[in-house]
């Protein structure tokens, strides 16, 4: 194939810009953000899980709490009701007596419920501390992810305006370069190889791979508008 040598330093051109086409889609599939977000999001699962469970623990407490507290008022209720009826004198002594026993019977119960209650009540507050700790560490861990992600999102928006500016140079490269020249350019990018790379010294610069002796002699008596190939690579071998 033939190209003069004004066209064949376009592909290096153009292949400057699809290695930065695909550093931006590699920038784009791996931000630098990613890792850091992984990481707190892992963090942030157990966090949660933690007020969680401590949000049903204390709703536990709570149902005890509450079912001590009814059982407190029943208590006096009935020690209120007793005391009517001593304070009444409508009462026999056997009741009297079955009264007084009574009486201290209720007041012992309800000493031992209001222990009983203060001791759910202590641990409640202990558990709410927790609570409130995990949580405020589930705050300040979600907040960094929002940071990040607000990050990335800018991030993003700069890739975009990027490789739109790499785009509309890639297009107008591509316009300017002749049809088979650029086929032939685009067939071995197609490949997964580099399309093309200039000459430096004795290495190809899409491998980076030294030429044989024979080979650079082979270039060197070649014709100016001859399109070469790395045997290497098979990229297009540009000369300047």
């Amino acid at each position: 194939m033939k190209a003069v040598a004004a066209q064949q330093r376009l592909l290096v051109d153009l292949a400057s810009v699809d290695a930065e086409l695909t550093r931006i889609a590699h920038r784009r599939a791996n931000p630098l953000e990613r890792q850091e977000r992984e990481e707190l999001q892992a963090q942030q699962r157990p966090i949660l899980d933690e007020v969680g469970a401590l949000g049903l623990a204390l709703e536990d407490l709570d149902a005890k709490v509450a079912k001590l507290d009814a059982e407190v008022t029943a208590v006096r209720q009935r020690e209120d009701r007793d005391r009517s009826l001593l304070a009444s004198g409508s009462v026999n002594p056997k009741e009297l007596t079955e009264i007084q026993h009574e009486l201290d019977t209720l007041e012992r119960r309800q000493s031992s419920l209001e222990d009983s209650e203060l001791e759910l009540m202590e641990r409640r507050e202990e558990l709410q501390a927790q609570q409130v700790s995990a949580q405020a560490n589930a705050d300040k861990v979600a907040e960094r992810i929002a940071e990040i992600e607000r990050i990335q999102r800018a991030v993003d928006i700069d890739i975009d305006a990027e490789e739109n500016r790499s785009r509309q140079r890639r297009d107008g490269l591509m316009a300017s370069i002749d049809g088979p020249l650029l086929e032939t350019y685009e067939r071995q990018r197609r490949s997964g190889a580099p399309g093309a790379g200039l000459l430096q010294g004795n290495k190809c610069g899409a491998c980076r791979i030294e030429l044989d002796r024979g080979e650079l002699a082979r270039i060197s008596t070649a014709d100016a508008d001859e399109v070469l190939r790395c045997p290497e690579c098979g990229a297009v071998l540009v000369r300047l």
